[in-house]
């Protein structure tokens, strides 16, 4: 049976790092896991780091300043196929400079996956990605199930950034790329045939 998508073209894939807290452990993680992704030829990517714009607080009519942080961000939300976001846990929920960068965009998430990639103490970030999850839900975007999750990850990792057991996060990457890329191709032919309605 051919499974080939109507579009076989490489997925765009926004990785969204969303601490800029200083001192962040974010780099080390976002490192790790963008090679992974430079193991796939399915997808291509591009970063957009929250450390690198500075957002305002939500407005209807975006001044000049505003314009100019969007304008790096929004063109690359619009053109991905699909997200990852990659998070660490503040105070059992997800970063503000995330919650900005959401809430100023809308039709950008709609019908795309969301996968997440989250790091912590003892829960892993997982409490911030079942947040998200219900934010992205309500911007009708699709997030994966399954989730890579680093419990006390500054252990995880070496001086070099490498991660001391990579079996169990290397599987998982994979089995959530997977998904994601599953999603991203079923939308993205399915709006190709047929706007999607919200």
């Amino acid at each position: 049976m051919d499974i080939t998508p109507a579009d076989s073209t490489p997925l765009k894939l926004a990785l969204v790092v969303a601490s800029n807290r200083e001192g962040r452990f974010a780099p080390v993680v976002a490192a790790w896991f963008r090679a992974r992704l430079a193991e796939r030829a399915d997808f291509t990517v591009d970063v957009v780091d929250l450390a690198d714009v500075d957002l305002p607080v939500l407005t209807h009519h975006p001044d000049d300043a505003a314009s100019a942080e969007l304008a790096k961000v929004s063109p690359v939300l619009a053109a991905a196929d699909a997200f990852v976001v990659l998070t660490p846990e503040y105070n059992h929920s997800f970063p503000a400079p995330l919650k900005s960068l959401v809430d100023w965009h809308y039709t950008e998430w709609r019908a795309k996956p969301v996968g997440f990639v989250s790091y912590g103490g003892i829960s892993g970030g997982l409490r911030a990605v079942e947040q998200l999850r219900q934010v992205f839900a309500e911007l009708h975007a699709v997030t994966v199930r399954d989730t890579v999750s680093f419990h006390n990850a500054h252990g995880d990792f070496d001086e070099d950034g490498s991660h001391k057991d990579p079996t169990g996060p290397d599987a998982a990457a994979k089995t959530m790329l997977d998904q994601i890329a599953w999603w991203a191709h079923a939308l993205r032919d399915a709006k190709s045939v047929r706007p999607y309605g919200a």
